[in-house]
């Protein structure tokens, strides 16, 4: 059975469409959800949810409809929103031990539930201190700990990371990592971090305007385009890029540069003992020589785009938030 899917959701607030004849299935594993600032994604997740209705289509979570029975489906769902939901001046401890006990889990157990999963996320220590004094880092992880009290087969996380510095987001990502594949716990995670999505998900769900971009594994997506990345280093502060280039041409294997890295289209055995001979005869440092793959972050980029027009849209790779 598919963990959740949409067949032909659609919904519109006044003219504007926010997401449009949607239609798709899900397995377990971890799924991202990426796609620009008003891609859809969060009505994506309210609809599933069953606290926004669509104008038109469904949206199942394990095979139930979460319009017709809403609390069927939340049962069965943790969610993580991106705003904050902790109430300041009461401990996460006991906010956590509420969570669980409005899901329907009995005091004791709840109560056990708040301290497991609180130890699960790197706030043991810190669980009884009122929520208003943590760091953002960890209110976000005692919002995925709420997420996961009452045992859920599904969690949904609504831009985890926003506002996290890279420590805090390398933390939550590995979290998350952790819970899709050491804890059996499917996950549906929304982005516009390209780099976050490719590092920890499975699948990739991929909006634009409301509409189904495409659906697909990572490993489908970010498959080897064949070609060659070289970096080297020279002895002085210049990179010997050009020369390797150049000493490739009269070789007749075609090279070019992207920033700091020598691309050969041709990934030949051929290719790979030249430049290793080269470096070798001139002294310079091969730093990394490895197959190039392609990025989530051609998804974004039309004929005739770049990378940093792309980057200043919404979607963005390696932690860089466009503006």
């Amino acid at each position: 059975m598919d963990v959740w899917s949409t067949q032909g959701l659609t919904k519109r607030f006044g003219t504007f469409t926010a997401v449009s004849d949607l239609t798709l299935s899900v397995g377990e594993g971890v799924t991202g959800v990426v796609g620009h600032n008003g891609a859809g994604k969060s009505t994506l997740i309210r609809m599933l949810l069953g606290l926004e209705p669509p104008t038109s289509g469904t949206a199942t979570i394990f095979g139930i409809d979460a319009t017709q029975n809403p609390l069927e489906a939340r049962a069965r769902v943790g969610f993580m929103p991106e705003y904050d939901c902790m109430p300041p001046d009461v401990s996460a401890a006991q906010s956590i031990m509420h969570f669980g006990r409005i899901s329907g889990l009995p005091r004791d157990i709840a109560r056990e539930r708040a301290s497991d999963v609180l130890r699960h996320v790197g706030l043991d220590e810190a669980r009884h201190r009122p929520v208003g004094t943590y760091s953002t880092g960890m209110k976000q992880r005692a919002k995925l700990a709420q997420a996961l009290v009452h045992d859920p087969d599904l969690i949904m996380l609504d831009e985890p990371t926003n506002g996290l510095d890279p420590s805090g987001r390398d933390e939550m990502l590995g979290l998350i990592q952790r819970i899709g594949h050491e804890f059996g716990i499917s996950v549906l995670v929304t982005s516009h971090l390209l780099g976050e999505l490719e590092r920890i998900c499975d699948h990739v769900v991929v909006l634009d305007g409301g509409r189904l971009v495409t659906s697909s594994s990572i490993s489908d997506l970010t498959a080897d385009t064949g070609a060659l990345e070289v970096e080297v280093i020279g002895t002085d502060e210049r990179s010997p890029a050009p020369q390797l280039i150049a000493a490739l041409h009269c070789r007749g294997i075609e090279a070019g540069r992207s920033g700091g890295m020598v691309i050969i289209p041709q990934a030949s055995d051929e290719a790979r003992a030249a430049v290793v001979e080269l470096c070798a005869d001139n002294g310079w440092g091969l730093s990394r020589m490895t197959g190039s793959r392609h990025q989530l972050s051609e998804l974004f980029l039309g004929e005739g785009d770049s990378p940093e027009a792309s980057q200043g849209s919404g979607a963005t790779r390696d932690g860089q938030e466009a503006a």
